[in-house]
């Protein structure tokens, strides 16, 4: 085989690994990672097209692989930097007597258990009080299939525990399908304090 036809055939595969990689938004490893899999990717392109002839197709892909690089960079050095300094404060603040800490940017998509140690969903989104910076409650999704049909409620954080490797929550998953279910565009200001029917309770806007 010729380096064009072998090139042909590693530059579709690796344009959808990278891609599968890169959506899945599983950390700054899995991402940057999925750039360099995205430069091979777009390098092989630039292969293909430059023996077929095809100069639109290397001109774009030679820039893709600039793009890429960048990627590889912002993921795999700046990124990943950041959420490996988050995480060594973490582990040492467990074997501190300061206060556990884990990194608010850690907070979307960890895991959700309830008081019997049963699945219950994982975290989209987290609401901060400005003025006392304490989180006031927590968006967790639960059921469907790939963030298809699933459903959003509310927690505030009196109902959860922090885990080093997710969310505990003090309650059981029926009293949890119990709380109301958020809409798009009708997310509470506040949640109320924990009550038995799991119901909303919204703040009165202002002006």
């Amino acid at each position: 085989m010729t380096p064009g036809e072998v090139a042909g055939i590693v530059a579709p595969a690796a344009t959808m690994v990278a891609a599968m990689m890169t959506a899945a938004n599983l950390g700054a490893r899995i991402t940057g990672w999925g750039f360099v899999v995205f430069t091979v990717g777009s390098v092989c392109w630039s292969v293909v097209g430059a023996s077929s002839g095809q100069t639109n197709l290397l001109a774009t892909n030679a820039f893709l692989t600039l793009v890429n690089l960048v990627g590889i960079w912002r993921w795999l050095g700046r990124q990943r930097a950041y959420e490996d300094g988050a995480e060594k404060a973490s582990q040492k603040s467990r074997r501190s007597d300061a206060p556990t800490l884990f990194p608010a940017t850690g907070l979307s998509g960890m895991p959700v258990i309830d008081a019997f140690g049963d699945p219950v969903g994982h975290t989209v989104e987290a609401m901060v009080e400005c003025a006392s910076g304490r989180l006031s409650y927590v968006v967790i999704a639960s059921g469907g299939i790939g963030g298809v049909d699933e459903a959003l409620r509310p927690v505030p954080m009196d109902r959860l525990d922090c885990r080093a490797d997710g969310l505990l929550l003090l309650e059981t998953r029926s009293d949890f399908e119990r709380r109301d279910v958020l809409t798009s565009d009708r997310w509470p200001a506040s949640v109320g304090a924990s009550r038995a029917d799991g119901r909303v309770t919204f703040a009165t806007e202002r002006g």
